[in-house]
């Protein structure tokens, strides 16, 4: 039979139902779908390709899906480090997020793309929330989308200074529209890029606990009426809850499940300062959490509730946070510290294993985009990275999935196939001027930093 991709003789981790592993195993692809998975000997005995690919000395798995990500935050990779999350946003983010002009966000998407595709990462939920005017949210999900990446542009909303924004000191700058202007100009968004877009637009109220109760709700309402999913950060912060149970008399997740906006199509960030009753609720209405380890490290935001969250129902995917509180776009990092994080927080070694990082990675996350990918299965939309597994500090080999967790990073990956179309190999984009880019956004970072005021961050050796 005929088909148009064949991955042969890899490793292939396929985080199908069974879990099945084939050690050397074969993927066959046809237009953007996978056509056949199984032992090499048989595929390749059975399949003909316009183009084969010898992937032996390699692991063959599902892209990997970054749940939660700020890619305009690329030109301040770097920066604001020593603060914890609310002086970190107050002093640095937001300051810089005022800063960022439409073409410093188109570029800064284009890098973070780039960066997430030459690790494997073939699906990203882009919270994006500078500038948010349609147009340059629009250009985003272009620049996203011509790098050959899958996911959505998940477009910040604020609306109109709360009480609570004003108690936390949001500055002024922040607030350019009211509520029902965000929501408009999200639905024109969500317009001219509707559902199965290959990179669709949602809704996303910037943060629970300091965002309008009605903006929440027309969010939600929007992604039920264009059948999309809905993002937000939730209960980041250890002052979070208690800010919103101060101004509402009720937890945020526990106001999401008294108002029926908690569901399937809510995604969650975070998520780290939950109490029982809010956990319940998540998983009895199968919501989403993006699980962003490296970033709640660096920010000492805590730990979050990976296994009760788990096991009442979530659905649960990692997130790289973006290149300025994650600092790179790389799963194997993501999927590394999630194990160390939860270990260390239970002092349990077999809290979390190897296995249940790489599911959420892909199937997981997977299934929290909406997109179907995440495993290798016949019929599957064809998302896939290879991973070179012959370097020194892969070897000696014994178990794959283990490598790939523990030992293997984002450099590692050779090649990156997202819907069917290869758009990363032998070390470059396919679809992108790396060099160019790169250039583009130094410059553009610099004269970013020096607009923002942003100059004493930048010294060599800070004491």
């Amino acid at each position: 039979m005929q088909c148009d991709l064949l991955l042969s003789g890899g490793r292939v981790v396929t985080v199908d139902g069974p879990r099945s592993v084939y050690e050397p195993g074969s993927v066959a692809i046809i237009g953007n779908r996978i056509a056949a998975v199984g032992p090499a000997a048989e595929t390749d005995a059975t399949w003909q390709a316009a183009r084969t690919v010898d992937c032996r000395g390699r692991a063959v798995v599902p892209g990997f899906v970054d749940g939660h990500t700020h890619l305009f935050q690329a030109l301040a990779r770097g920066l604001g480090e020593g603060l914890s999350i609310w002086p970190w946003l107050c002093e640095f983010m937001w300051p810089y997020s005022i800063a960022v002009d439409p073409e410093d966000a188109r570029v800064a998407a284009t890098l973070g793309a780039v960066e997430a595709l030459r690790s494997g990462i073939t699906t990203v939920i882009d919270n994006h929330y500078a500038p948010t005017d349609p147009e340059t949210v629009l250009a985003v999900a272009r620049a996203v989308e011509s790098t050959g990446l899958r996911g959505a542009v998940a477009r910040g909303m604020i609306g109109h200074r709360t009480a609570v924004a004003a108690a936390r000191g949001l500055p002024d700058a922040l607030f350019r529209y009211s509520v029902d202007e965000e929501i408009e100009l999200t639905r024109a968004c969500m317009e001219r890029r509707p559902p199965h877009s290959m990179v669709e637009i949602w809704p996303a109220p910037l943060n629970l606990s300091y965002v309008d109760q009605d903006l929440v709700r027309g969010a939600a309402e929007l992604a039920t009426e264009f059948g999309t999913r809905w993002h937000t950060h939730c209960s980041e912060g250890a002052k979070d809850p208690e800010s919103y149970l101060e101004a509402y008399g009720v937890r945020p997740v526990q106001w999401l499940a008294q108002e029926g906006l908690l569901d399937e199509r809510t995604t969650l960030a975070h998520a780290v300062w939950l109490d029982e009753a809010e956990i319940k609720h998540i998983g009895e209405r199968r919501a989403g959490v993006s699980h962003n380890p490296a970033s709640n490290a660096y920010l000492a935001s805590g730990v979050m509730r990976l296994r009760e969250l788990r096991d009442a129902g979530a659905v649960v995917a990692l997130g790289t946070d973006g290149p300025s509180a994650g600092h790179r776009q790389d799963m194997f990092e993501v999927m590394k510290q999630t194990l160390f994080g939860q270990r260390q927080h239970t002092l349990d070694p077999a809290a979390a294993r190897c296995e249940e990082a790489l599911e959420l990675a892909t199937r997981e996350g997977g299934r929290y985009a909406g997109t179907g990918t995440g495993h290798l299965s016949v019929g599957a939309p064809a998302d896939i990275a290879v991973v070179a597994l012959d370097r020194p500090h892969l070897r000696p080999l014994h178990r794959t999935v283990a490598a790939l967790v523990y030992s293997a990073r984002g450099s590692d990956v050779e090649m990156t196939v997202v819907d069917g179309r290869v758009v990363y190999e032998d070390g470059r984009c396919v679809l992108v001027d790396e060099e160019a880019l790169l250039a583009e956004a130094q410059e553009r970072a610099e004269r970013l930093v020096e607009r923002a005021g942003f100059g004493a961050l930048t010294t060599a050796w800070r004491h």
